[in-house]
């Protein structure tokens, strides 16, 4: 036995019980300047240069409610953080999330107390500073709203509830309590993604007039997430939060009431960043879906599902399409926005992308010098001087992203959220902006439902 298998026996989990519970995890789940000045970032450089925190940082005090796979993904990424201190860890499966979550957590020096109730939680733990929330979604609302009236400041997972109703509970508790509500749509503090939106759709334009969007998330067929036996929890327990077996509880995202299927689970982490680069909300939503593959009986929600958005911006219509496959991975997930001076094309996974310029378009070399943009990669032979006929297929010269970025995802999102709470900087995605989100992706399901084009009503974006 290694000293890895020793300190998991430990902890009372064996190694291979834990492997067994996580062979068929899902993907998802390990799932600026003005444009007038110049931008220090002339070369391509190991991520963007970091704040130095502060000699005198203030410490915060944080409870992790749900230690699941999302949970432990957090958690991996918040021990990389300074100025954070562990004090309690909440999950209802007891004998094997909650008791791995706290023996990592013991090891790398936060020794914390264990809770099954969140409930107990919040009655016994004193100065706390914030609760990072990585629950199933429809116990959201009730968790961050708890949280959140005990003085606390809360990160809570995406979709931040199965339902607007809970949402918006979320954002009014937030309001009235004074305390901070981030929402986890992690790209909004990415920085390839914040420098693509500040330098590339904002300030510059260089895309000319946006014309459509086109963006997918595909993932392999899988088998239901299956977990070791002698570790499954009591039915009296299961029952006492809302699953009505110890399959509905691990495989929890398709079940309607209790999740919102992949449109929701994998699609609102990019519709996300569709609202954001088109800065609007979209005014109508088309969509089919079905579950054609699993069957109905295996699963209540789409497990394919085909979505058109139109955004009516002052420039023209904007034509934004979404797929989300859960019986190929082809191409695995990206995000394309297209305008009639070129595309820029975007993925979070492993520093995808480009930018492309159309034929048809000016040189984009002052773009260059001011180190928005890489030197081109020249996919022709033409001259700089070439009169070049666009009524031919000519391949564009393609740009690199110059923000390379090796930190886990959620990371950035994360320290935001932890700056915002000592009062450095705003959130990147407050509950206001996750509302906003979660009506145009839970929209999605009701279109499929209904066979019908759903058009978003003024105001109904905003609480």
């Amino acid at each position: 036995m290694n000293s890895d298998e020793k300190k998991e026996k430990s902890e009372g989990i064996d190694r291979r019980d834990f492997l067994q519970g996580l062979a068929t995890v899902p993907v998802l789940g390990l799932f600026g300047a003005a444009v007038g000045h110049e931008i220090a970032i002339k070369k391509k450089a190991a991520g963007p240069t970091k704040k130095q925190p502060p000699e005198d940082l203030q410490e915060l005090n944080l409870a992790l409610l749900g230690a699941g796979a999302q949970g432990q993904v957090l958690m991996d990424a918040m021990l990389k953080i300074p100025g954070l201190k562990f004090k309690a860890v909440c999950d209802i499966w007891t004998r094997y999330n909650l008791k791995r979550a706290a023996g990592i957590l013991k090891r790398y020096g936060h020794p914390v107390n264990r809770y099954e109730d969140f409930r107990e939680m919040l009655d016994k733990e004193t100065g706390l500073d914030a609760v990072i929330i990585a629950t199933p979604d429809f116990w959201h609302a009730e968790h961050t709203v708890a949280c959140l009236n005990a003085g606390m400041h809360v990160y809570c997972e995406k979709e931040m509830s199965n339902t607007l109703e809970g949402a918006r509970r979320m954002v009014e508790a937030s309001r009235q309590t004074g305390k901070l509500l981030q929402i986890g749509h992690q790209r909004r503090s990415n920085p390839r993604y914040l420098h693509c939106y500040d330098h590339i759709i904002r300030d510059t334009k260089m895309l000319g007039r946006l014309t459509s969007v086109n963006g997918q998330w595909n993932r392999a067929v899988q088998p239901d997430l299956g977990w070791p036996e002698k570790y499954a929890i009591e039915p009296s327990v299961l029952k006492k939060y809302g699953f009505n077996s110890m399959h509905q509880f691990r495989n929890w995202r398709w079940f309607k009431d209790l999740g919102g299927g992949p449109i929701v689970d994998l699609g609102s982490h990019q519709i996300d960043i569709y609202n954001w680069f088109l800065e609007i909300p979209p005014t109508s939503v088309l969509a089919s879906g079905g579950t054609d593959y699993y069957g109905k009986k295996a699963h209540e929600w789409y497990d394919t599902v085909l979505a058109i958005y139109e955004y009516e911006r002052p420039e023209g219509m904007v034509r934004a399409f979404y797929q989300t496959l859960t019986t190929n991975s082809s191409e695995g997930y990206f995000e394309n926005f297209l305008g009639d001076q070129g595309t820029l094309h975007i993925s979070e996974s492993a520093n995808r992308g480009g930018v492309y310029r159309e034929p048809n378009a000016p040189q984009w070399d002052e773009w260059v010098r001011r180190g928005i943009l890489s030197a081109p990669e020249k996919a022709g032979s033409q001259t700089a001087n070439a009169v070049l006929d666009v009524r031919e297929t000519i391949a564009p010269d393609k740009h690199e992203i110059p923000i390379e970025f090796t930190d886990p995802y959620h990371q950035p999102h994360l320290e935001n959220f932890f700056n915002a709470v000592r009062g450095l900087e705003p959130l990147n995605c407050p509950g206001e902006i996750g509302y906003e989100t979660a009506v145009t992706v839970l929209k999605v399901n009701e279109a499929v439902e209904t066979g019908q084009r759903v058009q978003f009503k003024p105001g109904e974006f905003h609480i």
